[in-house]
């Protein structure tokens, strides 16, 4: 893949992960034109908002020495925590635009979500009943999301990284564990983390994901303009379109996916922009 097509594809993929995400099957419905909290429909929607959120926040590879998959760059090592998540291949849109218009509002919101991300708190009083565990636990943003992320989808026998990171954390709280103690712990921690906090910051981080779908979509507008025209069979009753593809998307996966972004890019994000008010976003 070359740039044009490797950005294009980033640009769909993060779009349609959000929308994935950010839409109102997810979240009750509201008239309001200004949103000042979102509500989950049920537990399984934000059980459901967990496991997507975890695999946005995961890195894009491949195994056994393989390149990642449709062009993606590799991570290079030694870099920032946020760069381990899909918002790594954004910033490479950023850093060397290829197709769209101003990258800097794209910009400015993945880097709003990266240093948020990133940002570490301390959870008081997390009652692991299990292993008869009280512990103030000081983790990251990041590193919880994809715990619960993880311990929403995947059963007891494939939790062992988050075994691991369970462990370090109560450690680092000045409660060492077992490796036994901390699978014991697991669901606890999960029950704790996902129905409490992660239910107190789901607004914050759609309203995060929500900025990043905009400026995707503000960006990719001049590009939209430019290549959307009616075919020789459009009629009065049947406005017949067609994209004009840019030369240097080729490879026919980055063909669909133009074709995929620029039809996303005829309409707004069906959820409106909103700033979650501040109220919300003082604790954790």
């Amino acid at each position: 893949m070359n740039d044009t097509e490797r950005e294009i594809i980033t640009l769909k993929t993060a779009w349609e992960m959000i929308d994935d995400m950010v839409n109102w099957a997810m979240f009750v419905k509201t008239d309001k034109a200004e949103l000042s909290n979102l509500i989950f429909v049920t537990s399984h929607s934000a059980r459901l908002f967990a496991i997507l959120l975890g695999d946005f926040l995961s890195e894009i590879r491949s195994y056994k020495g393989a390149l990642p998959p449709l062009g993606f760059k590799p991570v290079p090592s030694g870099v920032r925590p946020s760069d381990l998540t899909m918002l790594y291949h954004l910033r490479q849109v950023c850093s060397n635009p290829m197709l769209g218009g101003d990258p800097v509002p794209l910009s400015a919101a993945t880097e709003a979500f990266a240093d948020w991300l990133e940002g570490e708190f301390i959870a008081e009083g997390v009652n692991l009943g299990e292993i008869d565990v009280v512990a103030d636990i000081t983790v990251s943003r990041l590193r919880y999301l994809k715990m619960c992320g993880d311990i929403a989808k995947h059963n007891i026998a494939r939790l062992s990284t988050n075994v691991g990171h369970l462990r370090a954390l109560l450690e680092k709280a000045g409660h060492p564990v077992s490796e036994q103690e901390a699978y014991l712990a697991v669901d606890d921690f999960g029950k704790w983390f996902l129905n409490g906090i992660f239910s107190y910051h789901s607004s914050q981080i759609c309203e995060y994901l929500n900025n990043i779908r905009w400026t995707i979509y503000d960006y990719l507008q001049p590009e939209f303009r430019r290549s959307w025209h009616l075919t020789e069979h459009a009629t009065k009753d049947f406005r017949h379109y067609a994209y004009r593809v840019p030369a240097a998307i080729r490879e026919p996966v980055a063909v669909a996916m133009y074709w995929d972004a620029m039809n996303r890019s005829r309409r707004c994000p069906y959820v409106q922009r909103f700033t979650i008010p501040g109220i919300y976003k003082k604790r954790y």
